[in-house]
């Protein structure tokens, strides 16, 4: 897994967040902690590019949720709790849409996994760079 991040200037600064490779158990918490990371130092509008990701488990739609969350001002759970931070990306979908954490290029495999957990109505989700960053 790569993580790499970029600032770009929109309509206002938004921070771009790109992984590479599978995102799972192994490497979630390295992801949380470089957003939250970003967040301290001043970032408050992120794009994460899951273009480069074939692969994201459970535990990766966990890292998300906890991303959104805390870039929104939310109380995040703490993820080594294991089902309360399952259950909390389950209570993402009846939250409704939020807009500091969007979604850039997922791929069928991902996107499938977002459609089937509920989260694409939790994250707006683009296909292309040029429009997402409008769209902040």
């Amino acid at each position: 897994m790569q993580i790499t991040s970029e600032q770009v200037q929109a309509q206002v600064p938004v921070t771009i967040l790109r992984l590479t490779g599978d995102v799972d158990g192994s490497n979630y918490r390295d992801i949380i902690s470089r957003a939250h990371e970003l967040y301290q130092e001043g970032a408050r509008n992120l794009l994460i590019d899951l273009g480069a990701v074939p692969f994201m488990s459970s535990a990766g739609l966990v890292a998300l949720n906890n991303i959104a969350l805390s870039f929104n001002g939310k109380e995040t759970p703490d993820v080594d709790e294991g089902w309360r931070a399952i259950r909390a990306v389950g209570d993402a979908e009846s939250a409704g849409m939020q807009g500091r954490v969007k979604l850039l290029n997922p791929g069928p495999r991902v996107a499938k996994v977002l459609e089937q957990t509920g989260l694409l109505s939790f994250f707006p989700v683009y296909d292309d760079q040029a429009t997402a960053l409008k769209s902040f």
